[in-house]
């Protein structure tokens, strides 16, 4: 009878938990971790900025969502408040992941929010502030930290694995506006606003056992860049995920960066415009959460890929030597650096190992892309794919603006001048933007997601 009874709770048990989503499902795990430097030192984003920082208006976080299926395939989503993970700190972060955790690049997606009101980091914009040996000094001290933080931080997060449920699903929020067909300075005159956009806000929500949410995934397509102040901030984006914290008190809120590159926030510059955006950016997530959301069944795939794009022909000695001439500040220090590698006989590299990722999680398809991606190419996955899927920039390297076709055509800083800010020799070959298009959709077909055409 003792038996028969206990057999009987178990069963009655196993069918609980099947039908609540629980048995053999998700597993999560969150955990975030305070980046702010604890030293004065350089901030990354503005050219303009002639010190280093005062301060802080809010703490710098990185943030990890560590899942599991239910067949034990584990994924990691790293965000920061951070300009964005340069090559080679990228690289020996996941290395050190695969070594530790088993995880290979396809596994780990890190995600910065391009913040302008974060730290400068190692190996990264050689060119554009007037660094000298201590500061460097300092860089290169914070980016080995902040290596050790994030490697830590993920295995946190995969120790904190719990029985889970995983919900998606598209809202909007409308502030961002296309700079380059837009003037900032005369938006109050106009009744339109011109050029590309994505007011989509993807949502990922997390709930445990309880029903009780423990971390939100969230995202949208538009530059950190309303305050250009020299206090350490995640700009409008540190202002929404504190706001969703505050209204949720437990659960963790993650921000990943959108196809953001020709996106700005406008109006902007002041605090109070940081807050009030960020306060529209929770406001819309909140709304996602409070509707129905599509359930992601335990299943995960991914797919990762890095493509050699190829650069247009480097510039001459005759065009370095005028460029060094005729400009000041980051312009003049990109070109007599080229012109000493030259004079070196150092070879100026001809093309860049490009990462391109997807996630396929439970059938909401994550799209990653790295650099400084303009909203044109989320607007043509979405084309493709359908207009659910989610798109993310600025993920696993940030090595220079990813322009489009038109884009690269007209010029402009996001197609030329931007090249020069992240170091590299010249702007990309007229073939990049359909190299990326067709490698991204490979990797579509290796995961079994169906164009929408």
């Amino acid at each position: 009878m003792k038996k028969r009874f206990l057999g009987f709770w178990s069963s009655f048990l196993v069918v609980l938990l099947t039908q609540s989503g629980f048995a053999g499902g998700w597993k999560a795990g969150v955990a975030s971790v305070v980046i702010t430097p604890k030293e004065s030192q350089w901030m990354a984003g503005y050219a303009a900025r002639t010190r280093a920082a005062e301060g802080k208006l809010h703490d710098l976080w990185a943030k990890a969502l560590a899942l599991e299926d239910e067949k034990g395939n584990r994924v990691v989503l790293v965000t920061s408040d951070l300009l964005g993970f340069p090559k080679v700190l990228s690289d020996r972060i996941r290395e050190r992941l695969q070594k530790q955790l088993g995880l290979s690049k396809a596994q780990i997606i890190l995600n910065s929010s391009h913040t302008h009101s974060g730290p400068v980091l190692g190996q990264a914009l050689l060119d554009i502030y007037p660094i000298d040996a201590a500061e460097r000094t300092k860089i290169e001290r914070y980016s080995q930290q902040l290596e050790d933080q994030i490697v830590t931080l993920v295995g946190q997060a995969f120790r904190k694995l719990e029985p889970a449920e995983l919900f998606a699903q598209n809202g909007v929020t409308r502030f961002q506006v296309n700079r380059r067909n837009n003037k900032e300075g005369s938006l109050r005159e106009q009744t339109d606003l011109n050029g590309p956009n994505d007011y989509a806000v993807p949502v990922i929500k997390v709930l445990n056992t309880s029903g009780k949410l423990i971390a939100v995934a969230f995202g949208y397509a538009c530059h950190p860049t309303v305050l250009d102040q020299y206090q350490w901030s995640g700009d409008y984006v540190g202002f929404a995920q504190l706001e969703l914290e505050k209204a949720h008190p437990g659960a963790r809120a993650l921000f990943f960066q959108g196809a953001a590159g020709d996106q700005n926030p406008m109006p902007r510059r002041t605090v109070p415009l940081a807050r009030q955006f960020g306060r529209e950016l929770a406001a819309a997530v909140d709304r996602v959460l409070e509707e129905p959301m599509r359930n992601l069944p335990a299943q995960v795939r991914t797919a990762y890929s890095e493509i050699e794009l190829p650069l247009a022909a480097p510039p001459t000695e005759a065009e370095l030597t005028t460029t060094a001439q005729e400009n000041e500040g980051y312009m003049k220090r990109w070109a007599i650096r080229m012109l000493a590698e030259k004079k070196q006989g150092k070879p100026f590299v001809t093309s860049y190992p490009y990462p391109l990722q997807i996630w396929q999680l439970g059938g909401q398809p994550v799209f990653t892309f790295g650099g400084e991606l303009v909203v044109d190419y989320a607007i043509a996955c979405k084309k493709r794919f359908g207009p659910d899927v989610f798109v993310m920039g600025y993920s696993n390297d940030v090595m220079a603006y990813i322009p489009s076709a038109t884009i690269l055509k007209e010029g402009g800083y996001e197609g030329a001048t931007s090249q020069m800010v992240y170091g590299l020799p010249t702007i990309w070959a007229p073939e990049v933007p359909e190299l990326i298009i067709r490698e991204m959709s490979r990797l579509a077909g290796q995961l079994g997601i169906p164009s929408a055409k």
